[in-house]
């Protein structure tokens, strides 16, 4: 099935600045902070770190050639043998962070890349059924060790794995959607959070089928919409639409440009006991949200939960001009004494940066409003460096 690959053992000094970062518990090596490497390195060959001064290892990471960031870390503070032991105790120390997570629902992220100590490896559970989505090739030389751990972790019935676009063709023997791990008559997969009933395309769903990270809010949303009119702005499979609707929302209005995300949102809705109106509006959202003014609707609770604006540090002004326009099409949208919602997911656009933007747009239009509550990651996506922080939400009650 896939390529024998035995990877080399390379050994590595950094620059003195980047050494000192790393020793700190950064995950990333970038190709312009190595000073010196013994020999040409491939995909996933074993990058020792040696110090400068004394010469004794004090980390251990995996060579990626075809990246900027050139190791990425696996292992901090001293040597490390990498084996199925090392990677088995990595994933039950991530398990063991995620047990209180279990008496509420049977979908988790696993594991979070670089936060576990996986940098471009994610894990998701969907009941019975893993989804691992690989983000860089690192990864496939030791995907026989870790493969057995993850099954026997998340007792798992089944293993799918999703490939980012970059490593759709690659020379390990591996493709998008393949089954690594037992068998799926349905890659439509049921599963629940708080009492609400989801179901996800774990092979063609967008990344690994479903977004795990915002369950907190979507909780917390179904507990405020009993006998509500909720717009719930962005979508997709209707995350917050159908917890809304499961805690009594009166009305539902979902909008996403995908009709077929919107479609999502109805069989998520359908799995549900509920009362309420559901109504889908396929658009773009800032069209739409604009055109809802004129007809000078409101709603008790708007959530605006939009996909990253910041995919490279060059779209960081126009992503933060985004945030203060949905904001702005955000209040004059919300019924007065009703809650307004608003989050990101652009890790480059910092959490205070985010929040400044509303503070700085609400004293322009003079809004009268409450700061409710800031929130952030669920349990399951934990933070360990800056960069691995990219969600924060702000809830406000509008006057």
């Amino acid at each position: 099935m896939t390529k024998d690959y035995n990877p080399k053992t390379l050994a590595v000094k950094l620059h003195l600045k980047a050494e000192k970062l790393i020793k700190k518990g950064h995950p990333w090596v970038f190709s312009e902070s190595i000073e010196k490497i013994n020999k040409e390195g491939q995909a996933g060959d074993i990058a020792i770190l040696f110090d400068q001064r004394q010469n004794k290892v004090y980390g251990v990471g995996l060579y990626d050639p075809a990246s900027p960031i050139r190791i990425k870390m696996i292992h901090h503070d001293g040597p490390a043998k990498i084996d199925e032991y090392f990677f088995e105790r990595k994933i039950s120390t991530a398990l063991e962070l995620r047990k209180t997570l279990f008496k509420n629902t049977n979908a988790f992220r696993l594991l979070y890349g670089e936060n576990d100590g996986f940098p471009g490896l994610v894990v998701d559970v969907y009941d019975k059924v893993g989804v691992l989505k690989l983000y860089s090739p690192v990864w496939f030389p030791y995907l026989g060790m870790i493969i057995p751990k993850i099954v026997e972790f998340g007792k798992l019935k089944a293993l799918i794995l999703r490939l980012s676009r970059n490593l759709q063709k690659n020379d390990f023997g591996f493709s998008e959607g393949s089954i690594l791990f037992g068998e799926l008559e349905d890659s439509n997969v049921q599963f629940h959070e708080y009492g609400v009933n989801f179901q996800t395309d774990v092979i063609a769903g967008h990344k690994t089928g479903f977004f795990l990270d915002h369950r907190q809010n979507r909780h917390r949303i179904g507990q405020l919409s009993k006998n509500k009119s909720v717009l719930d702005v962005f979508s997709y499979s209707g995350g917050f639409s159908v917890h809304a609707l499961a805690g009594g929302a009166r009305e539902v209005t979902s909008i996403d440009f995908s009709s077929h995300a919107l479609e999502l949102a109805k069989t998520n809705a359908s799995l549900n006991t509920h009362h309420g109106k559901h109504e889908a509006l396929v658009g773009d959202a800032f069209v739409i949200l604009r055109d809802l003014i004129r007809q000078k609707m409101k709603f008790d609770i708007v959530v605006i939960d939009p996909p990253s604006f910041a995919k490279s540090s060059t779209e960081v002004e126009i992503a933060k001009k985004k945030y203060a326009e949905l904001a702005e099409l955000g209040v004059q949208l919300t019924s007065k004494g009703g809650i307004l919602l608003l989050a990101s997911c652009s890790s480059r656009v910092t959490t205070e940066e985010f929040y400044e933007i509303h503070k700085a747009l609400f004293k322009k239009l003079k809004v009268n409003y409450e700061t409710i509550n800031y929130t952030a990651h669920d349990i399951d996506h934990p933070v360990t460096f800056d960069e691995g922080a990219y969600l924060k939400s702000a809830y406000y009650r509008i006057f």
